[in-house]
């Protein structure tokens, strides 16, 4: 059956727009796309870091490779690392106390419940150092390590 007298493009003088057909396959891509859209940024708390916390940081991803050569068995191994990891998480944290101490825009009020928390996050993570030193100590006895393994250890627990 044909339609009499129905404009197509073609014939109304009026340029087209491109069409296109869509999928559930497109509409499903689509949607994701719109989901992972470039966040806004806001901007938080600076902190800076001294020239000797940057030269530590930037040598933080290979700070693990002494531990990982020296020949301990590797429950030790573990513990020192995970020692070391908090360390440096109380590190950060003491940072950022310094951070919000600094902060002008902050009231006293802010600074002392933003502190208090940081105070909080650092004795759960040096209560978490204090199990893990005592871990150590325990593994070490009963792995029955040579001095040299011994030395070894106190070596790259004051490295940190």
């Amino acid at each position: 059956m044909s339609a009499i007298g129905t404009l197509n493009p073609g014939s109304s003088g009026v340029a087209s727009l491109p069409t296109a057909t869509r999928t559930a396959a497109d509409d499903e891509s689509s949607a994701g796309s719109s989901a992972l859209t470039t966040p806004t940024l806001v901007e938080g708390v600076k902190v800076s870091l001294s020239g000797a916390a940057i030269a530590k940081s930037s040598s933080a991803g290979g700070s693990n490779r002494d531990i990982e050569e020296s020949g301990l068995p590797e429950n030790i191994q573990q513990l020192l690392k995970m020692i070391r990891k908090l360390q440096q998480q109380i590190l950060e944290k003491k940072a950022q106390m310094a951070a919000v101490m600094a902060d002008k825009r902050l009231s006293n009020e802010e600074k002392i419940n933003k502190l208090a928390a940081l105070r909080g996050a650092i004795a759960g993570l040096n209560s978490g150092l204090i199990t893990a030193n005592l871990a150590l100590v325990k593994v070490m006895n009963q792995s029955g390590l040579t001095p040299d393994q011994n030395l070894k250890v106190g070596s790259l627990l004051t490295k940190s």
